[in-house]
């Protein structure tokens, strides 16, 4: 859903750059905290990706997040009837 969250058109620019971040993150080869350092290496993971998604979900109007579970929810389906 977050795909079509950022390719849609009233989607404010500043939402896109927290779900890049948070993408950007989560795809990066290393981290703030290293994973090898016991709790706190996963605990980065744990609280970084979500709290930049959730800043980004903010900023996202209504309507947009609706059509984009709409349009989600037709995609699972068609992909459920192949």
């Amino acid at each position: 859903m977050y795909r079509l969250v950022l390719k849609h058109p009233k989607t404010p620019w500043l939402a896109k750059a927290f779900l890049g971040l948070a993408i950007g993150y989560l795809l990066l080869p290393f981290d703030l905290i290293p994973d090898f350092i016991p709790v706190l290496g996963q605990l980065d993971d744990v609280l970084i990706i979500p709290f930049l998604v959730y800043i980004a979900l903010l900023f996202i109007p209504k309507d947009v997040m609706q059509s984009c579970r709409e349009a989600s929810c037709r995609e699972q389906v068609r992909a459920n009837l192949l």
